[in-house]
């Protein structure tokens, strides 16, 4: 199965939980632009115990750490959803991760959340609880709902606000798929924890 792994905003724990989705289903993982460094496949790779896991390379590695747009043009890189394919593995299993949340712009027509919809795949979206991330959940939620995009469930990440999560679940209709904590310290143990518990609920 493939997913599509996008957030409300930058920052928001999509290659944390990319590196638990791996680690439960054993998938492949490619982010097919990364803008800065540290490359975010490094950081998946770091926390990935199993041995069936291949991380695909890039398909851009852009110098600025900016939306995909601005930094493509400071490489002079041209960047177009229509040459981006899903890469082929022996893997049964590969989970792609977006950049930044789903209206960061790659070109000045073309965003994030083109991709998925291009390739018909499945989402799943990770929400950062803090003041004001439901308006931004429900906005880019109502975007997907929009684009009639495939949506798996939510993942919500950082300390729990059972009020904000109930509405955020209400409004949407989306399942949650994880609750993750905010931990003292993201090492393989913790991913192997958590992978253990999304795996009941993909």
């Amino acid at each position: 199965m493939n997913y599509f792994i996008t957030a409300i905003g930058t920052d928001s724990g999509k290659s944390l939980f990319s590196a638990i989705i791996c680690e439960a289903l054993e998938a492949d993982y490619w982010k097919p632009i990364q803008a800065g460094y540290p490359r975010d496949t490094d950081f998946v790779g770091g926390l990935i115990s199993n041995l069936k896991t291949d991380l695909i390379p890039e398909k851009y590695v852009l110098d600025t750490p900016a939306s995909p747009h601005y930094a493509a043009e400071i490489d002079k890189v041209k960047l177009k959803v229509e040459n981006f394919d899903i890469p082929i593995t022996d893997n049964e299993n590969l989970i792609i991760e977006g950049a930044g949340g789903v209206l960061v712009p790659i070109n000045d027509k073309e965003f994030v959340i083109d991709f998925p919809q291009k390739w018909g795949i499945p989402v799943i979206l990770v929400s950062n609880l803090y003041l004001g991330s439901i308006n931004h959940t429900l906005l880019t939620i109502n975007e997907l709902k929009r684009r009639g995009l495939a949506v798996k469930g939510i993942v919500f990440n950082g300390p729990s606000n059972p009020a904000s999560e109930e509405i955020i679940l209400k409004q949407s209709g989306y399942p949650c798929l994880l609750r993750i904590a905010e931990e003292k310290e993201i090492n393989h143990a913790v991913v192997r924890k958590y992978a253990a518990e999304l795996r009941n609920n993909l």
